[in-house]
């Protein structure tokens, strides 16, 4: 079964794309197969509601969305990444986001994968819990199985990631539920 990591920050070899690096690393000693997408190494621009997704699976936008939407497809689970921007996902994300809607116009093909999500913010309390909520949001319209870390929303880290002790032990134990339930449905 595949899993795929979506680090939605702009930054190359920040919080995020070393997040995601750490989970498909338990993913992999789990036994999954691990693709990463990193958006800092895309250029992806918004919807601009054109309406040709509507008839066919094709988006009139020639990005490099093109090349990520097949991996989404193949997936069994997707689990994102984002930075607190402003209170939400960060902008990058959203264009991503509202991109995948070629997806859900040509049958819910994200429908029944195993979602789930992680937010770094400046501070404890930094906007983390309303960035997943972003995330499940986009996860539930495509009609997916959105997962938390077992008792919470997922994973909550407080940057720099690698000194968040709390913060680790959630972003461990949303892994470790999207892996279970992977086996679960195996």
């Amino acid at each position: 079964m595949k899993i795929v990591g979506i680090s939605g920050s702009p930054t190359k070899s920040g919080n995020n794309e070393r997040i995601i690096d750490y989970v498909l690393d338990i993913a992999k000693q789990r036994g999954f197969i691990t693709v990463r997408i990193f958006l800092s190494e895309y250029k992806i621009a918004g919807c601009n509601d054109c309406g040709l997704c509507k008839d066919k699976k094709e988006c009139s936008i020639k990005d490099d969305m093109k090349k990520l939407l097949p991996l989404l497809e193949d997936a069994d689970a997707i689990i994102v990444a984002s930075p607190v921007y402003f209170g939400s996902v960060s902008s990058q994300l959203k264009a991503f986001f509202d991109r995948t809607l070629v997806l859900r116009k040509a049958g819910f093909l994200l429908k029944n994968k195993v979602g789930a999500a992680v937010a770094v913010g400046g501070s404890r309390n930094g906007g983390q819990e309303k960035t997943i909520e972003a995330i499940h949001a986009w996860m539930n319209i495509h009609g997916m199985i959105v997962v938390g870390d077992g008792s919470h929303f997922g994973g909550i880290v407080q940057k720099p990631f690698e000194e968040d002790n709390i913060g680790i032990r959630t972003v461990k134990d949303t892994i470790y539920k999207v892996c279970d339930v992977l086996d679960m449905i195996k």
